[in-house]
């Protein structure tokens, strides 16, 4: 979305707090012995609470507020009560939504109490990469250029990254474009971030596989070769400078 006006930006500042601040008191409502789906309606109580759509529920009929992967669940996983939480897991929260016609949209990949199968390492790289990326994106610069930062960053921690998840423009739905924020690049994409423009920017960062694949749930994916996969995502908004993080509310980095 362009930014054109400040009520524009208004809107996107109060939506992004709300996903922001939904998915930091997920990831502290979380505790073993819980299912995804009550920690789905904690999400969806305080969306709700904010006056809030969940973006994934209203725009593609998910059964869920919010997605939440577990272990080897790469992205879109889906609430459940039969999926109870154990110490040391992996999980990923993903909250979008909608307020006043404004979308945002940001997750976060965490351990839940102890490391005891050694994924902080991963999660510290998703983190750290993410960060580095925002912190090079500015009016002008290659939206390519960025994919290589990630996957070269990814290869240095000694990781991949998923090819064909990909962050994205946001604003007035939640995937406007560009559409094409990969985590490598495509020296045939041309295009260029622009200066005053919402876009999500999303790290997959990866163990084994560099595909996600689809289970027969029709939602939750999977990578092709196995392993785990991390995600950190922010809604900024580009300037000519340091990006503005948008939903800097969600504390992934702290």
């Amino acid at each position: 979305m362009s930014i054109t006006q400040e009520s524009e930006l208004i809107g996107m500042q109060k939506i992004s707090e709300v996903v922001g601040t939904t998915l930091k008191l997920m990831r502290e409502y979380a505790e073993v012995g819980m299912s995804t789906k009550e920690l789905d309606e904690f999400g969806g109580f305080i969306l709700k609470r904010y006056g809030a759509k969940s973006a994934p529920y209203e725009t593609y009929g998910f059964p869920g507020y919010s997605c939440i992967s577990v272990n080897e669940e790469a992205a879109h996983g889906i609430p459940s009560d039969k999926k109870i939480l154990k110490e040391g897991d992996l999980i990923n929260i993903d909250v979008s939504a909608e307020l006043n016609g404004f979308w945002s949209d940001n997750g976060g990949s965490f351990i839940l109490g102890r490391d005891i199968h050694n994924h902080q390492p991963l999660v510290n790289a998703s983190k750290n990469i993410l960060r580095k990326a925002i912190s090079n994106i500015k009016g002008g610069v290659k939206i390519s250029e960025i994919g290589y930062l990630i996957e070269t960053e990814a290869k240095k921690s000694g990781y991949k990254v998923i090819t064909n998840l990909a962050g994205h423009g946001v604003g007035r739905s939640l995937h406007e474009a560009p559409d094409n924020i990969l985590n490598y690049r495509v020296k045939s994409n041309r295009t260029r971030f622009k200066k005053n423009t919402t876009v999500a920017i999303e790290t997959f960062i990866s163990t084994h596989s560099t595909v996600a694949v689809e289970l027969n749930d029709g939602w939750t994916l999977v990578g092709n070769k196995g392993g785990y996969v991390t995600q950190h995502e922010h809604t900024i908004l580009v300037t000519d400078n340091r990006p503005v993080i948008l939903t800097a509310s969600n504390d992934i980095w702290n």
